[in-house]
């Protein structure tokens, strides 16, 4: 039995009679860049397919699952960190005081296996100096897979402050890495995340923009501190947000491989990009934490099926505090669920050919393209950093979403929508606030935001 094909012109003549008095135009929707999103993508309106696969790692997983411990005990870090390996994880962040020195990341670290879980760092604009001491900590094993992870742009936009000329900080990152590129052959060194502009506010194509000038920023700065350019670009990874929007997450990290491609090109080498993909905290709520299990779950699902290489869970109490060792879990389990049992990584590139998410990735890889060039032509991250522009732009997308939120055009389930009166806290740590170090450069802080502060100071001022 065959079934009729129906036509554009079919589904026009449908979808205007279901409006009745509201234009077909009405159903065309512009998000924080300008795009437009249509109701309807066919071969009509779709271009050529778009592949981005993503690359396999040495073990054949489709991904890392990693779990990022903060804390600033070893001991407790260290017993955070191998509860999580045992528990999943096949990587491990460390953020917190533990990364100040050798010795306390080296307790922090006793029993970890460095040349079978990649162990990174988050420590902003001190990321030399933990690099070093996570160097030292490796003991010189060739085959240890470390990520120093330094990002001191990203530190440097979100706190808006640095204790020196922000680009001697990107030359000491330049140069640290160099000097163990050759120590560790199978160490990352650079993390271009985008991620502080996502949490700030920003739009997908002005994520996607900063972190190719970021990426473009650390390369030139490691390739005059004399690293091959080839070392530079596979020891670079590339990180960006993911938040419950999970169409858009995976168009996301779709296009910014297609960008890494143009990115490397222009550098002379062709490698596979490798993404970080960390949930984002500007989508969780403090005040019912339990419905951030599904922004997080959207958030992985986004982030395993758009072929991201390494996806980062937060725990759904980040937004009070840092994660105990019940939301780790929960975290770990959630991306356990993705990989084992809903098997998200048998398909590579599963939205590949699909009219609407090949539409959606090339309209974002355009915008951060665009995004990138704005940015090199204000004179590059720093300088566009330090007269605002960038900021100025995210404040807008900012705005635009807070207005929808306010207005009701946009939702959050928990939040603005489905209000549990009654809800159940969810256990945290305490997390010590860290004052921003001074005294050498400044630029307007890109501060993070959490969309549904203002709706939960509302409802708990009502509930009393």
């Amino acid at each position: 039995m065959t079934f009729p094909t129906p036509s554009p012109a079919d589904w026009r003549g449908l979808a205007e009679k279901a409006l009745k008095d509201r234009p077909l135009e009405s159903l065309v929707h512009l998000d924080a860049d300008g795009l437009a999103i249509r109701p309807l993508y066919a071969a009509a309106t779709g271009g050529a397919a778009i592949s981005a696969p993503r690359p396999l790692d040495s073990d054949g997983r489709p991904w890392d699952v990693r779990t990022l411990v903060e804390g600033d005990e070893a001991g407790a870090v260290n017993a955070a960190a191998l509860a999580d390996l045992e528990g999943g994880a096949a990587s491990v962040l460390l953020k917190g005081a533990v990364l100040a020195d050798s010795e306390p990341l080296a307790r922090a670290l006793d029993g970890v296996a460095l040349e079978l879980a990649a162990v990174g760092l988050d420590a902003g604009l001190d990321g030399p100096e933990a690099a070093n001491a996570l160097a030292v900590a490796a003991k010189g094993s060739p085959r240890a897979k470390l990520m120093f992870h330094m990002d001191p742009l990203s530190a440097f936009a979100e706190a808006g402050a640095a204790p020196r000329a922000i680009e001697e900080h990107l030359t000491l990152a330049a140069n640290t890495a160099a000097r163990h590129a050759g120590a560790y052959p199978e160490a990352s060194f650079f993390l271009a995340s985008g991620r502080v502009v996502h949490e700030a506010g920003g739009s997908i194509g002005q994520e996607l923009g900063f972190v190719a000038a970021n990426a473009v920023a650390l390369l030139r700065a490691a390739v005059a501190a004399g690293m091959r350019p080839e070392a530079a670009l596979t020891g670079t990874v590339l990180g960006v947000s993911l938040d419950q929007e999970y169409f858009d997450g995976l168009a996301k990290v779709r296009a910014l491989r297609l960008m890494w491609r143009s990115i490397g090109k222009a550098f002379g080498i062709e490698t596979p990009a490798v993404i970080e993909a960390r949930s984002s905290r500007r989508m969780l709520a403090a005040r019912d934490p339990w419905p951030n299990l599904l922004r997080l779950t959207a958030a992985g699902f986004a982030g395993a099926v758009g072929g991201a290489g390494a996806v980062v869970l937060d725990g759904l109490s980040r937004a009070n505090g840092r994660s105990d060792a019940f939301a780790r879990r929960q975290a770990r389990n959630t991306q356990a669920v993705l990989l084992e049992e809903a098997h998200l990584g048998r398909v590579d590139d599963p939205a590949a050919g699909s009219w609407f998410l090949d539409a959606r990735t090339r309209d974002l890889a355009e915008a951060g393209w665009a995004e990138f060039q704005r940015i090199e032509g204000e004179g590059g991250l720093l300088t566009s950093l330090r007269a605002g522009g960038v900021q100025d732009r995210i404040a807008a997308a900012r705005a635009e979403r807070e207005a929808a939120l306010a207005g009701g055009t946009a939702q959050l389930v928990g939040v603005t929508k489905f209000v549990d009166p009654e809800p159940r806290p969810a256990p945290f740590e305490p997390e010590v606030a860290t004052l921003p170090q001074t005294g050498g450069d400044a630029c307007d802080p890109l501060n993070p935001v959490r969309f549904a502060a203002p709706f939960e100071t509302q409802a708990w001022e009502g509930g009393r």
